[in-house]
């Protein structure tokens, strides 16, 4: 999709991090956009700092976890702008995992959010997009998490390499049909995905508090002090934008990762050879 002005774009968690940075993205170039957020205030926060796009910007709440909040969003998207042409799979969120406490409820909650969240929408526009004909573009965000697993058994992981698949066979299947998929696979990013247990529904139970002794204490200590030197997420818009245009599947915003990814595919083309042999 070369041409955005005039277009119009739908993006879950779109009130801060890299959803918001995406919304203020489109709607410089020309685009109307729905920010969807499960935070009313933030959503009104980030709706307000776009006012001067006026009513080219709107916002929904919505937990994308529930089926009937999704689609309760789309249908408002559709009253307001008529046709979407883009839609952001980009809310998600982490919860604690390994192997010393395996919590069946942070499971639930990640894989809902991450995976399934992507899976409502998707159910929702994609029909919609195909009705109407102009083509259109599905951004699913993932991680490097879903390109190699540094984070051992681990629901965030997990869910992360299944959006990578689902992007996959989604671009299989709708390239001839005039609509392009991308999967963001980012690395540190600043974020508030480290904070994103404010937002957890009372339905997933609470989060188990980490012994701060822990290893796995230290570890979250380690990601939140690399998420907040990651990267401007404005930066990953602008390659989301380009990644658009040129219809490129995977969207990758960190070249140093490339040698842990050849790494993984090493070791798989070495099992392959043990095969062969």
């Amino acid at each position: 999709m070369h041409e955005l002005q005039g277009k119009t774009a739908f993006v879950t968690g779109g009130a801060s991090g890299i959803g918001f940075a995406l919304c203020r993205a489109f709607a410089q170039s020309g685009m109307k956009v729905m920010l969807a957020d499960i935070e009313i205030a933030a959503m009104d926060r980030a709706v307000g700092s776009l006012r001067d796009f006026g009513r080219n910007v709107r916002g929904i709440q919505c937990d994308v976890a529930d089926p009937d909040n999704v689609e309760r969003a789309a249908r408002a998207a559709f009253d307001a702008f008529g046709k979407v042409h883009i839609l952001c799979n980009n809310a998600g969120v982490a919860a604690g995992g390994g192997i010393d406490h395996i919590s069946l409820d942070n499971w639930r909650w990640v894989i809902d959010v991450n995976l399934m969240g992507v899976v409502y929408a998707i159910k929702n526009f994609l029909p919609h997009m195909l009705a109407h004909g102009e083509g259109g573009h599905i951004v699913n965000t993932a991680s490097m998490a879903g390109m190699i697993n540094g984070m051992g058994f681990s629901p965030y992981a997990a869910s992360k390499f299944a959006v990578v698949s689902m992007s996959e066979g989604l671009a299989l299947q709708l390239r001839p049909r005039g609509i392009g998929v991308s999967v963001l696979c980012p690395h540190f990013v600043r974020t508030a995905i480290g904070d994103s247990g404010r937002n957890r529904p009372g339905r997933y139970g609470k989060a188990r508090p980490l012994d701060p002794a822990s290893g796995a204490a230290a570890l979250v200590a380690e990601l939140a002090r690399r998420i907040e030197a990651g990267l401007d997420p404005a930066e990953v818009a602008a390659r989301v934008l380009a990644a658009i245009r040129n219809d490129e599947l995977y969207i990758f915003t960190h070249p140093k990762m490339r040698e842990m990814v050849e790494n993984r595919f090493a070791a798989i083309q070495a099992a392959m050879d043990r095969v062969q042999s």
